[in-house]
């Protein structure tokens, strides 16, 4: 058996919306992960990190945060307006495709959240008591000041050559400490931004001298790091 991945149309106000769902081999009910974008929204790196996380054994959501209005350059807009501000519909969105996540016959309703990107800062911005635990990779600056007392649990993963976000290991770690935070943070050398994902806007040669490219061994460690961080949290509820 393999995963299976499929394109459903979640109903929301004030307009519906489009997701990805991968689901594990396994027969359910299985722990899940909501998984949230880069600011490219490409849907083959979107697919191929939810088979991951689905081989894995979790059943994964997508929610395509650029179909939840009439036309993508608004919706791009009003999204980073969301991650900048901590409010607005990409908000809504995320916590509509949460609760269809959980409610799902193969979930358990325990879920965890990850992202890349501008999706790692949804996944910190939004990681409170809701989810289980949260797993950004590289994130956004902005939504660091937003971690409190109330934040899930995080594991964070980081790119010695990111430009977008320097020291963004020891930044995040002052401010999760401070607020008492569970957290397993590791930045790995050599690589930058988007090291987990396979960008196709460029050639990945052009894309690691501009620091945006493509690591298999620093993903294939950080995937680890987040399944093992997922594992025992989820074994800490109701999802074992």
């Amino acid at each position: 058996m393999t995963v299976t991945v499929e394109r459903i149309t979640i109903d929301a106000e004030p307009a519906p919306f489009e997701a990805l769902v991968a689901r594990p081999p396994a027969p359910g009910p299985r722990p899940s992960v909501l998984m949230v974008h880069d600011i490219s929204g490409a849907e083959p790196d979107i697919e191929r990190n939810l088979r991951i996380v689905a081989d894995a054994g979790y059943l994964a959501m997508a929610p395509l945060l650029f179909t939840a209005g009439p036309n993508r350059l608004g919706c791009i807009v009003s999204t980073m307006r969301s991650l900048a501000t901590g409010r607005g519909p990409a908000l809504g969105v995320l916590e509509r495709a949460r609760g269809a996540l959980a409610s799902d016959p193969q979930s358990t309703g325990d879920v965890a959240i990850t992202g890349f990107c501008m999706g790692g800062g949804f996944a910190l911005l939004e990681g409170d008591g809701r989810y289980v635990a949260a797993a950004p990779f590289y994130g956004a600056l902005t939504t660091f000041r937003m971690v409190t007392a109330d934040t899930c649990p995080v594991v964070g993963s980081f790119g010695s050559r990111d430009p977008f976000l320097p020291l963004g290991e020891r930044r995040l770690r002052r401010v999760l400490d401070r607020a008492g935070v569970p957290s397993d943070l590791k930045t790995y050398p050599g690589v930058g931004h988007s090291f987990a994902n396979r960008l196709q806007f460029a050639p990945d040669a052009v894309l690691r001298v501009t620091g945006l490219g493509y690591d298999e061994a620093a993903s294939a460690d950080a995937w680890a790091r987040v399944f093992a961080f997922f594992a025992a949290r989820f074994a800490d509820g109701s999802a074992a």
